[in-house]
């Protein structure tokens, strides 16, 4: 019974996509034709050359507890790659395996955060960010954004949102729902004000880094006076299509990768040992052997911006990076569509599934309530399948 749990798990809220793909599943398994744009999970198969590293770690009988940060091996290949793409460097007791980003990020918070401390989100912002501070015992305090400004905080904006009690903020580029990726510019803004708070921690989220539109990704800790109150984030589950191999890590200052090793070791330990094996071999190839599917989901992008953009009411920005779209869909707040009134953006996700067959994802999930979010990490074929049933729905 409810009352019989704990206060920290009755005000936890459910993942809102993970909510949205049980719910297109269970859908579908009585018999209904969803087309499911609500998950960030690429379509790809993983590369041949990482499973063929994940074999041979078997057939070398990798099978044994692992450190609680990761093999040495491991968090080498981590530097190397750090070095090679992201002109960062980092010792091998700065960085902490983990088993998926997902935990990394939620050690970072718990090891940084005490009851009543602030953490700053920029809108919108991944879900699971809000509930580990809330896990945490932390505050969220949202600093909002629009779809006009291209989902991005101002240097004003974050002054005015710092109090005595910030400890956090989250930075996600390429942005996990938006697609909006900052520049070293407009990076370089934000750290003016945050380098007059040394108190004041960054993670810097970058698991989407790789699928990027033009240009190169720039991490938050390239910039020296920054570099110490920077931790990074990342991960292989999006560029290598790994998502099942769990496999995130961090690069931090070493009291924060040391403490994050401390939690990790009393909740999981360390993280499977073949994917970590198999890892190594995604880290240290280069961009280049991911490269096509990188162009596959511009191609994507592109076909699913000019499908949405003959939707009466769709108001799109141009994601440089990620797999998503995230289109202002307030014009049919108000509005009755197949019997159904549109309140708000979980109305209008809910009115897709429910008569268009189309599972996406509300944007009041990521701080964002005239916003809607679709993944374009299917193929051509169900996207423009999916966007004609949208199409005919509302036209």
């Amino acid at each position: 019974m409810k009352n019989h749990l704990s206060d920290r798990i009755n005000r936890l809220p459910i993942s809102q996509t993970l909510a949205m793909a049980t719910k297109a599943r269970e859908l579908k398994s009585l018999g209904r034709d969803i087309i499911s744009l609500s998950l960030g999970e690429p379509d790809f198969n993983t590369p041949d050359f990482i499973k063929e590293a994940a074999i041979k770690a078997i057939n070398d009988n990798y099978n044994s507890y692992t450190p609680v940060n990761g093999y040495l091996e491991l968090r080498k290949a981590v530097c190397r790659k750090l070095k090679r793409d992201n002109e960062l460097t980092y010792n091998t007791n700065q960085i902490v395996v983990s088993t998926g980003a997902k935990q990394a990020l939620a050690n970072v918070v718990m090891v940084l955060l005490n009851p009543g401390d602030e953490a700053l989100l920029p809108t919108p912002f991944w879900v699971s960010y809000e509930a580990m501070v809330n896990l945490a015992e932390g505050i969220s305090v949202p600093i909002p954004t629009s779809i006009e400004n291209d989902f991005k905080i101002t240097p004003q904006q974050l002054e005015e949102a710092i109090t005595p009690k910030t400890k956090l903020i989250f930075f996600n580029s390429p942005n996990n729902p938006s697609g909006s990726v900052y520049s070293k510019e407009e990076y370089r803004a934000l750290a003016n004000v945050l380098v007059k708070y040394p108190n004041i921690y960054v993670i810097s989220d970058e698991i989407y880094e790789h699928i990027l539109f033009k240009g190169t990704n720039f991490s938050f800790a390239r910039f020296k006076d920054m570099y110490k109150q920077t931790i990074t984030v990342n991960g292989v589950s999006k560029s290598f299509a790994m998502t099942g191999w769990r496999i995130g890590y961090i690069a931090a200052p070493e009291f924060i990768a040391k403490a994050c090793n401390k939690m990790q070791g009393q909740i999981t330990s360390g993280a499977n040992c073949i994917a970590q094996m198999a890892t190594i071999a995604a880290l240290d190839a280069p961009v280049s052997k991911i490269k096509l599917r990188i162009d596959e989901f511009k191609i994507r992008r592109n076909l699913v911006l000019d499908l949405l953009s003959k939707i009466n009411g769709f108001n799109l920005n141009v994601p440089e990076g990620a797999f998503y779209v995230f289109p202002d869909i307030s014009y049919y707040f108000g509005k009755t569509i197949a019997g159904n009134t549109i309140n708000n953006a979980s109305d209008f996700s809910m009115l897709l599934l429910e008569k268009a067959n189309v599972a996406t994802v509300t944007g009041d999930a990521f701080g964002q309530p005239n916003c809607i979010r679709l993944s374009y990490a299917t193929s051509q074929e169900l996207l423009q399948e999916a966007i004609k049933r949208i199409t005919n729905l509302l036209n």
